[in-house]
């Protein structure tokens, strides 16, 4: 009888369960295809309390949707023959690890701003990876000398100032990349600190059929008109070089011939507006040049006044005699 009462509820949770798959299927694909372009963020570390507060933010402007990955597979693997144009192979590809979907109902770079920057701080715990380096300067800890061994099972040097421990260099207990031990962890919790911050991070992009890598939303229009221009110019030089009119390539070739004409002009009688100055100057440099040597004292002149102002001496005081006794 025991037996069956234990039996009883975890069959019930099951049906429970059971029951709920074809509606989450069915907002699944209810989203999928009424909201083109989504996030895929991961939510490692990203508590109930941040995730609502996150939701309350992007009320109107994205829906949030989380579920287990075996659930999601098996849903776009069901709908993948049903809408091809959907592209959910690609999709299928980047469910890994604790992920969700953010779809967007406005601007994406918008939502990606709100999601990226709600971040909390955490402390350090045993066994997880350290997103960033930890350093410890230099100084006073405020912790008395009973927990000088943690200090000691890390490798860091200390002293005794005035009944506190204090650092004597610069230290660092944490490397990114590296699981943090459990005495990094307490002596963390220890001192206070909370070096880390948790929030969502946006994993990859989904946009009409297609997956992208986050850093596609890194790409700003300063950095596509740079890429165009460094092409264009690619372009032009080729153009140039095989011989072939294109575009890019005209207004060098126009500015080439107009170049080549002018020489060819210098060296006949026959001429045209644009190189008349250039032909006079071939013909008599020394008239340009007695211009300019006019046109350098005329300019030195309208300077000359100020500096002889400059020059005036200043009138000196006489040193007048006067005795009041005399």
């Amino acid at each position: 009888m025991a037996a069956g009462e234990l039996a009883f509820p975890h069959k019930f949770l099951r049906m429970v369960a059971k029951s709920k798959k074809p509606a989450y299927f069915a907002r699944l694909i209810e989203l999928l295809e009424t909201c083109p372009k989504c996030l895929i963020v991961g939510v490692d570390f990203v508590g109930s309390k941040q995730m609502q507060d996150i939701r309350i933010k992007l009320r109107g402007k994205a829906t949030i949707l989380m579920g287990k990955n075996t659930m999601i597979r098996t849903c776009l693997r069901n709908h993948m023959t049903v809408n091809e144009e959907l592209g959910l192979d690609k999709l299928l590809t980047v469910i890994n690890g604790n992920i969700g979907f953010v779809f967007c109902h406005g601007d994406m770079d918008e939502i990606r701003d709100v999601v990226m920057n709600n971040k909390v701080p955490a402390g350090a715990k045993s066994g997880v990876i350290a997103p960033i380096d930890v350093m410890l300067q230099a100084g006073p800890t405020g912790l008395d000398p009973s927990q000088t061994n943690f200090f000691q099972t890390l490798n860091i040097p200390t002293k005794i100032v005035k009944g506190s421990i204090e650092l004597t260099a610069t230290q660092k207990v944490c490397t990114e990349g590296v699981k943090i031990t459990a005495s990094q962890a307490v002596l963390l919790t220890k001192m206070g600190i909370k070096p880390f911050q948790y929030g969502m991070k946006v994993v990859s992009v989904y946009d009409h059929g297609s997956v992208f890598d986050a850093a596609v939303l890194d790409i700003t229009d300063a950095i596509v008109v740079g890429k165009f221009l460094g092409a264009v110019q690619n372009i032009a030089a080729l153009s140039r070089e095989i011989g072939v009119p294109t575009e890019a390539s005209l207004p060098h070739m126009v500015s080439n011939s107009l170049k080549n004409i002018a020489a060819l002009c210098a060296e006949s009688d026959f001429t045209f507006p644009e190189i008349q100055k250039l032909k006079d100057f071939l013909a008599d440099p020394s008239a340009f040049a007695s211009a300019a040597a006019a046109a350098a004292p005329a300019a030195a002149s309208g300077a000359a006044p100020k500096e002889a102002k400059k020059e005036e001496p200043e009138e000196e005081e006489e040193d007048m005699d006067f005795d009041l006794f005399g």
